[in-house]
This record gives structure tokens, C-alpha cells and sequence, in this order.
């Protein structure tokens, strides 16, 4: 990402059109209903944001749709534009992990998160935990029997869950796979098993 916004830079686009292309980016359909529901029911509901985007795209496109008070926390790579207004973009941490990119470790950041509410006395019930990408199969391993994880169909996630369903592996999946293709899918399942 870093290589393509100083790739953009060079091309003599600011900040200001970058911003403009990210916030008419539309969102999958259902998706504003499901965040409107969950920031109705933050008492509820807690959403978090892992992603390997960055903390510049994610926020304009938060602000721009009005629905930043649905997420509580975001992790994902640093951000920030320089004197020359080239983005750069930092990697979130580091780790271990042979399964994730170098920069990021979505299951690291999701046990952290887990961890982190525990101290503070908040034991989740049931967690959904909502991808698409390759990136996403590592933190599904964390999930236990009563969670759910939904992969986005067509999408990498619920190809790479499919494989590992079909096969013997050391590695196994404890928690329960629905698919989905759009929020309003999402929605359905979040509304059937979180009692408001």
C-alpha cells in the first residue's frame, strides 16, 4: 500500500482526490443497515474493525457514511500523509505468524482484544466474526464452538474454510460457518442470536 500511494503521490494526486474516491466507494449491500442496527444497540453489541487497510481510508469512509459511532475500536495500519502529501503507511505490528502478512496478525490482535476486555470484566457470549480474505482464516482458529464465522461467499475466506472442513488437519475449526453475501444475511443471524 505504501508503494501504490507514493506511486499515486508521484502522479499528482492529493490527499483531498484520494479522499473523494474512498468515500464514494459504495457498501456491500445491507451493510449501512447492520451498522445502523448495531449502533442502535451498542449496549448490546460490541463491533471491532481488524483490517489491513489503514487508519486513514478506514476512518474517511466511517466519518463519510455517518457510522463511526457503530464500531468501538479499529486496528489496522498506521497511516499518515507526509510534507509531500504522499501517504505512508506503517505496519500495524509485528509477529510470528507464518499464516499472516508480516504487518499484521489478525488473530494476535483479536486474542490482545479478548484478552484486554477480560481484564476489564467483559466476557463475550458469542462472537461473529465477519470476513472475506486470506488475511481472515488465522483469528477463525481462536473462535470456540458457540461463535460464528462468517465468510463472504465467492471470497477467498470461504474457500480456505471449505478446504480445511474437507480435510484432516492439525489445525480445526471449533466454531460454526455461515456464509454470507450481504449485511442484511449479517443482520439476520446477528438478530437470532444476540438477545436484546
Amino acid at each position: 500500500m505504501g508503494r501504490v500511494m507514493s506511486y499515486i503521490g508521484d502522479q499528482a494526486v492529493g490527499p483531498e482526490r484520494v479522499r473523494s474516491v474512498m468515500e464514494k466507494i459504495p457498501f456491500t449491500d445491507g451493510m449501512m443497515e447492520l451498522l445502523t442496527f448495531i449502533a442502535e444497540h451498542k449496549c448490546n453489541i460490541d463491533c471491532i474493525i481488524i483490517s489491513d487497510s489503514n487508519t486513514i481510508f478506514i476512518d474517511w469512509i466511517l466519518h463519510a457514511a455517518g457510522i463511526q459511532s457503530a464500531v468501538d475500536q479499529v486496528f489496522t495500519n498506521p497511516a499518515k500523509f507526509n510534507n509531500h502529501g504522499y501517504m505512508e503507511v506503517e505496519c500495524y505490528h509485528s509477529h510470528n505468524c507464518t499464516r499472516c502478512p508480516i504487518n499484521l496478525c489478525k488473530k494476535k490482535v483479536l486474542e490482545v482484544y479478548l484478552s484486554e476486555q477480560l481484564k476489564c470484566g467483559v466476557d463475550y457470549q458469542r462472537m461473529f466474526y465477519v470476513g472475506d480474505g486470506g488475511n481472515d482464516l488465522c483469528p477463525t482458529f481462536c473462535l470456540r464452538g458457540h461463535d460464528v464465522v462468517m465468510p463472504r461467499k465467492g471470497f477467498t475466506l470461504e474457500s480456505l474454510l471449505a478446504k480445511l472442513q474437507s480435510r484432516d488437519e492439525n489445525i480445526s475449526l471449533r466454531a460454526r460457518v455461515i456464509s454470507w453475501s450481504s449485511g442484511t444475511e449479517i443482520l439476520k443471524e446477528l438478530k437470532t442470536n444476540v438477545y436484546l
